[in-house]
């Protein structure tokens, strides 16, 4: 779908999810991580681009995990993560976009869990690459797990870490071989309609990932 098309149905309230491909299992278990590999933090960073063209290849599941891991995975044993967040709230949740269906990411059990059957990628951005890049990353915050943090200043935080999981993405996405772009032009409403989210979760960003294209 065209870019002008995707506005014209988000202003009329009417952008939608297309059906999944293929049957969408309830949970992916991620394989386990070994943290290391890619290039140095320097060379990443010498690297480090948006990208806006990208391969339909789907990435390999070993691949996956490690993206996930690197963004908003946990690091330590008494639960840290690899990005902060303010007092530790953790309050932004990954969700993936996949042509199978929209899965959150569970850090702490580091497996997908399904929270829509359908294909999101048409919905998680105005632009037409969104539509058949391999998977988009919508951050969300969750602000019941806020309540330590004065109201009027919730939301600047959570793109803050929204931001530092975004980073965490970039870099790895450098360091391997793929491409990425981040991305705030989106119908927030028609992406917490289709993820099913609560009054108290926030849409903030979306981020596609992907093989460049040749």
């Amino acid at each position: 779908m065209t870019t002008l098309g995707k506005v014209a149905l988000g202003m009329m309230g009417r952008l939608r999810p297309k059906p999944a491909l293929g049957d969408a299992p309830s949970t992916i278990a991620l394989p386990p991580v070994e943290p290391r590999g890619g290039l140095p933090l320097m060379e990443a960073l010498a690297l480090r681009r948006s990208s806006r063209e990208f391969a339909p290849d789907a990435l390999p599941l070993p691949l996956l995990s490690l993206l996930l891991w690197a963004a908003f995975g946990v690091n330590r044993p008494e639960g840290g993560r690899t990005a902060p967040s303010a007092i530790n709230a953790q309050e932004v949740d990954v969700y993936v976009a996949l042509p199978t269906g929209a899965y959150r990411y569970d850090a702490a059990a580091h497996a997908l869990q399904l929270v829509a059957g359908s294909d999101l990628r048409r919905v998680t951005g105005y632009q037409d690459f969104v539509d058949e890049a391999p998977l988009d990353l919508v951050y969300v915050a969750d602000y019941t797990r806020m309540r330590m943090v004065p109201s009027g200043t919730r939301e600047s935080y959570s793109y803050a870490a929204a931001g530092a999981i975004a980073q965490n993405v970039y870099l790895f996405a450098a360091a391997n071989g793929l491409a990425t772009v981040i991305r705030a032009w989106i119908d927030r409403n028609a992406i917490a309609d289709a993820l099913g989210l609560g009054h108290d979760e926030q849409v903030l960003l979306s981020q596609t990932v992907g093989y460049p294209k040749a």
